[in-house]
């Protein structure tokens, strides 16, 4: 995957959600659906730092894969 590096703040502090929100006391990654058709995710904690953004493509890979068990490694 590649990604672009944005500041979170230039994105706007609406429309973001948590999708993964858990019981991790608040350090959740939150999602962000572009105008261009691009993800933004940020840190929760952070959320004027920085921003990845990744293409429709990138992001329906990562999300394939995650539900396919290709991340189950970071579990254990």
């Amino acid at each position: 995957m590649s990604h672009v590096l944005r500041a979170a703040a230039e994105l706007g502090h609406e429309q973001w959600v948590k999708p993964w929100s858990g019981s991790n006391a608040g350090n959740c990654v939150e999602a962000k659906p572009l105008d261009d058709g691009r993800v933004a995710l940020r840190q929760s904690t952070d959320p004027d730092g920085p921003a990845l953004i990744y293409n429709q493509g990138e992001i329906a890979a990562f999300i394939i894969g995650a539900k396919a068990g290709e991340a189950d490694f970071l579990l254990t």
